[in-house]
């Protein structure tokens, strides 16, 4: 009888009933001389003793502020000390802190700020033509909550800290003995491709434990020095970058306020980093820099390639001329922490490209029918989805999106068509939504992508459906040319194609960019891609 598509990790280890800022404790009380935090852009360093007391003094400046247990304070910031010195601040004193992306706009801005019920907005200054204050004085009088902004490298931010003398040490104690590892302490907003933004809400257990076993999966100890070029205000960065390294007494770099692949590498090469984080095509961008052998990327032995598929070549050419031979693929969403599904350290290569993994301890997954909700066979396509104490609180304050997304047996429905195979190792094949029906056919844009990838004169590709009168749908690929002045035509693409793929699958359009659209996260927008080459 064929296996059904369940599985569940299992571990003799448990998992922590901590808050976020008692294991933060116990990291500083263990190694109070290791480094903690380097910042490579200003020189900034910081050991956990130094932290610590850091972390300490913008808590109590929080709650010189008339901040309590319960309150919303919102990060609007670019990747720094601060942003990270702020989530393990508010997570003490018991305040939920709500991520809010850098690049949002003042409507978007004003939705989160009124959505959450913020009364203290911590944000930047500026950033890429941004110009945050001018940005918060255009929405602060339609928020009646916020009380105050706070912004880094200001006046206002030596402020925040200079008011923690004002408030006697023992209080932060005293708050932090009353707070329950199940207390909410974080909300993420999920990007929507439709309406506004959800706010997934999170809990100290959820995300401490998923940074926890993330890194322990990929070995960390206090040795370990992680490169985090990914963005804070995302789980990648906040969870399995800052917290998978403390929970584990190892040092967050710091390498620039947003990705840059050449500051990137040059923090990897100064601050010998042996952990280094990023979506494909950040990978690709560091590996397609002109000077890019001139690095000295030897201290490296790990890393977590996530947020979308990683295509065989650029794989190998991260072992190989990374030294990354331990990196992780790691497959998980907002609502569950992120992280349901990695792969291990001496997995294949197909492993780690053919799949994301395998079920993370204390975590179940299945696969099931979209329509019916049966468990699939083995093998059989369906719906991924997954339990356990990763998964989200809730919506914040959206109770009927929380029970389309969690059903009454709490298994999260992530809206990804995954495939488990016999060993128990997890493929994705695409978004229910990315699905592309052409003519009666199902074709899965995953598997041409990886395909196209070993064509000779393609950097990068897409491949998403576009409405076609005939089939209801056609297959259009969009394509990153390694060489701009020699683009590969439609004609050499589908020569590439013809005998390999089924006809079907083959694209019948083309279209060559410089760059994709992308979240700020590093995720191709491929619903813009959609819109922009629809016919008509």
């Amino acid at each position: 009888m064929t296996a059904l598509s369940y599985t569940h990790g299992t571990s003799t280890t448990p998992l922590l009933g901590d808050t976020v800022g008692a294991n933060l404790d116990r990291a500083v009380a263990a190694r109070p001389d290791r480094e903690a935090l380097v910042d490579v852009p200003s020189g900034r360093r910081w050991t956990y003793a130094e932290f610590g007391a850091a972390v300490d003094e913008v808590a109590r400046g929080l709650l010189a502020k008339g901040v309590v247990k319960g309150d919303r304070v919102g990060i609007w910031a670019v990747n720094c000390p601060e942003w990270v010195l702020v989530q393990y601040a508010t997570a003490r004193i018991g305040v939920v802190l709500v991520n809010i992306n850098p690049a949002y706009r003042a409507h978007e801005l004003e939705y989160v700020l009124k959505q959450a019920g913020i009364s203290v907005l911590v944000a930047s200054l500026a950033h890429k033509g941004s110009d945050y204050r001018a940005l918060v004085d255009q929405v602060r009088g339609k928020c009646p909550e916020l009380r105050e902004t706070v912004f880094i490298g200001d006046p206002s931010w030596d402020a925040l800290t200079a008011g923690a003398a004002t408030v006697p040490r023992e209080r932060t104690g005293a708050i932090a003995a009353s707070l329950s590892c199940d207390d909410p302490v974080s909300i993420q907003y999920t990007s929507g491709t439709t309406g506004f933004p959800k706010g997934a809400t999170l809990s100290h257990h959820n995300i401490l434990n998923n940074g926890y076993w993330v890194g322990r999966t990929i070995g960390y100890t206090e040795q370990d020095r992680v490169c985090l070029p990914v963005p804070f205000h995302h789980c990648f960065g906040m969870v399995m970058g800052n917290l998978a390294a403390t929970s584990h007494g190892a040092c967050i770099v710091v390498p620039a306020p947003s990705f840059d692949p050449e500051a990137t590498l040059e923090a990897v090469q100064r601050e010998r980093c042996t952990s280094l984080y990023g979506v494909p095509t950040m990978f690709i961008a560091e590996l397609n820099l002109p000077g890019f052998a001139s690095y000295d990327l030897t201290s490296l032995r790990t890393g977590i390639m996530a947020g979308s598929p990683c295509p065989v070549e650029v794989m190998k050419r991260v072992v190989a001329e990374m030294h990354m031979e331990e990196v992780s693929i790691c497959y998980g969403m907002t609502e569950t922490s992120p992280v349901s599904l990695q792969t291990r350290r001496d997995d294949d290569m197909e492993h780690r490209t053919g799949t994301v993994g395998r079920v993370l301890p204390h975590i179940e997954v299945k696969v099931v029918d979209p329509a019916t909700g049966a468990t699939r066979p083995r093998g059989e396509a369906g719906e991924l989805c997954t339990r356990g104490y990763s998964v989200m609180l809730g919506y914040w304050n959206e109770p009927e999106k929380t029970a389309e997304a969690v059903d009454p047996g709490r298994w999260m429905h992530t809206g990804d068509l995954a495939v488990m195979r016999e060993d128990g190792y997890v493929e994705i094949v695409g978004r229910i939504k990315d699905m592309i029906i052409r003519g009666g056919e199902n074709v899965y844009p995953r598997e041409i992508e990886e395909f196209l990838h070993a064509h000779p004169g393609i950097a990068d590709v897409q491949v998403v459906g576009v409405p076609h009168e005939r089939y209801g749908e056609e297959v259009l690929a969009c394509v990153v040319p390694r060489d701009p002045a020699d683009p590969p035509t439609l004609e050499d693409l589908r020569a590439f194609c013809r005998d390999r793929l089924a006809h079907y699958k083959i694209p019948s359009r083309l279209e060559v960019l410089d760059a994709f659209p992308m979240t700020v996260s590093g995720k191709v927008r491929k619903v813009e891609l959609r819109e922009r080459y629809a016919p008509g």
